[in-house]
């Protein structure tokens, strides 16, 4: 059996409770930045209401709140509502007739066929087929695409973007990128997030469905645009919304008379969505690791697939076309006994665990299921699901068994 290459990618953790959260200095920028932590628009109030603030993506960031455990603020999230500040993300406009060629020259996703008021997951790859960054791109009503990518690759995505931009303007074609700082985005999650949200806007929120979006008037706030999507596997939407009233829409939610709504920090986000199976950039996907790799093959767009137009097309189409040329691919992992899995442990061969086979990328004990899950990294001939594998979790040899995933059916609304 070949033995499996891994790749050395440096994090500083977090320990809180049963969690382990881990922060990927290689999320995206170069991980030397000597510059202090920004903080948004909330942090004052974070900490006010107990948060524990951690660095993250070169934003201190609140792990969780003195009021909840990860675990209890995980749960309320799937029970009821919780309201997440997500303001560290790099929101951004392109504008001009040739937005659409812009954007479709740097993703992967067929960008063209958003109908107006919808959007797309996609990704920023590079010439060898690794994924620079997933972003949401959504097609608005008011001709510009609006686009909101992870901040912890603000430093790479921002001169991707630029350059993009420059290189069309030389050409002659109408494009313009322009980067939102003057907004925060409040991401509010969970089954009572609808209903929630819906007294403060006159937007028929039933008639919003996933990833569709539009822009409004929330709370009395204007300049704000509500998104359907998340992060955790339930149903919910993410509102931009000015700097300046970000505390007050935060205030209005957490006041809500419809729902008991808590404040959520990094810790619930994650173990919410590794339960949804859903990647953290730096983790579980990096410029090393092509979307096939990693299992987002249908984040390709089909024209765009028959086209060969997008960065790294030739080496991700070969991978399509001859599986051999696939030699690893990410799986989801169940242990229901021993510690829980977490990011860098070797993945072994059961048969003989003096082989590896793999590398764990996320790991923790599922607040929603009662056992312990993770995703990572095997070679493609030991990817089959059902198969069992070994963990190395520090001292101990933990079996596991491969599943698909996502781990948690996601219950996000799609029009019926």
């Amino acid at each position: 059996m070949i033995g499996f290459q891994s790749r050395s990618v440096s994090r500083k953790v977090h320990s809180v409770g049963r969690f382990w959260f881990s922060t990927a200095s290689k999320c995206c920028g170069s991980g030397t930045s000597s510059s202090p932590p920004a903080v948004t628009p909330l942090y004052n109030f974070h900490i006010e209401n107990g948060g524990k603030m951690v660095p993250f993506a070169g934003y201190l960031m609140p792990v969780q709140y003195s009021n909840l455990s990860i675990t209890q603020s995980h749960l309320h999230t799937r029970e009821s509502v919780s309201v997440f500040d997500v303001s560290h993300m790099l929101q951004s406009e392109i504008r001009g007739k040739d937005r659409i060629h812009f954007m479709e020259s740097l993703v992967t996703g067929d960008i063209g066929l958003l109908k107006p008021g919808s959007g797309s997951l996609t990704l920023f790859t590079n010439q060898n087929g690794g994924i620079i960054d997933d972003l949401i791109v959504s097609n608005t009503e008011q001709d510009y695409l609006y686009v909101v990518s992870n901040a912890g690759c603000r430093e790479k995505d921002i001169p991707l973007m630029r350059q993009a931009e420059e290189s069309m303007k030389a050409k002659g074609k109408d494009v313009t990128f322009i980067t939102r700082d003057d907004l925060a985005l409040l991401a509010v999650q969970g089954p009572k997030a609808a209903a929630t949200v819906q007294p403060l806007t006159d937007i028929d929120l039933s008639k919003l469905y996933f990833m569709n979006g539009v822009n409004a008037t929330v709370g009395g706030i204007k300049g704000c645009r509500i998104t359907r999507c998340g992060y955790t596997g339930e149903d919910g939407m993410e509102i931009s919304v000015p700097n300046d009233s970000a505390l007050q829409l935060t205030k209005l939610l957490l006041e809500s008379k419809v729902a008991n709504v808590q404040l959520a920090g990094l810790g619930a986000r994650d173990s919410l969505r590794l339960e949804a199976g859903l990647c953290l950039y730096g983790n579980d996907m990096d410029e090393g690791t092509t979307p096939v790799e990693a299992g987002l093959g249908w984040l390709l767009g089909k024209s765009r697939k028959e086209r060969r137009d997008f960065p790294g097309a030739d080496k991700i189409m070969e991978q399509i076309q001859d599986k051999s040329k696939i030699l690893r691919r990410r799986i989801g992992i169940l242990t229901k006994e021993g510690p829980p899995p977490r990011s860098h442990m070797s993945i072994l061969n059961p048969n003989d665990p003096t082989k590896s086979i793999g590398e764990i990328t996320s790991g923790c004990p599922s607040p929603s299921l009662g056992i312990n899950i993770a995703m990572g990294y095997v070679n493609a001939s030991a990817s089959t699901v059902g198969s069992s594998v070994t963990v190395q979790v520090r001292n101990k040899l933990v079996q596991g068994e491969i599943t698909k995933m996502p781990f948690l059916k996601g219950k996000y609304y799609s029009s019926k």
